[in-house]
């Protein structure tokens, strides 16, 4: 039972409590206008991405790209997958110059040298490092002075290492 049918079944308003202005017809609200309701009201849809009031057809619903924002997106979602696809395979073009250099100076004197002088130094000064460690005399003085000495090496291994590349040079 509605609201509504429950209240028209209840006692009746008697005319003393009625107030005296209002004629006894009028003791209830009048009745709420129903609003009409069509197929029409969505055939036409409004384009809130665009800078006036358009109407779409009526095949909106069936479209892939519905909004010009939407089309804009799409078309700057394929330009950055195009791009990110030519710079993978610069990456892989550059990687495999780079291993290809490596494989065709793997002869050159200077690059030999400069290889095996940069594994003995990592190694001695890992294991010297590690002996101060275990002793309790590695601190932050130490290791600046090292880092220092490294520096300093690596300045002078560049200078001497373009003087041989002018003797040897490196194949591209």
């Amino acid at each position: 039972m509605s609201y509504a049918q429950a209240a028209a079944s209840g006692p009746k308003q008697s005319p003393e409590e009625d107030p005296p202005a209002n004629p006894p017809s009028l003791s209830r609200a009048p009745p709420v206008p129903e609003v009409e309701h069509t197929d029409d009201s969505t055939s036409s849809l409004i384009d809130v991405d665009s800078p006036h009031i358009s109407s779409v057809p009526s095949t909106y619903s069936s479209q892939s790209v519905k909004t010009d924002t939407q089309a804009t997106r799409l078309e700057q979602e394929a330009s950055a997958k195009e791009k990110a696809e030519d710079a993978k395979e610069r990456a892989k073009a550059k990687a495999s110059r780079g291993s290809s250099r490596i494989k065709d100076n793997s002869n050159n004197p200077v690059v030999l040298g400069n290889a095996i002088t940069v594994g003995v130094l990592g190694t001695v000064l890992g294991i010297g490092a590690y002996r101060k460690w275990a002793g309790g005399e590695l601190s932050w003085k130490v290791v600046g002075a090292w880092a220092g000495v490294v520096g300093l090496f690596g300045v002078a291994d560049y200078y001497v290492s373009t003087y041989l590349f002018q003797k040897y040079p490196p194949k591209k």
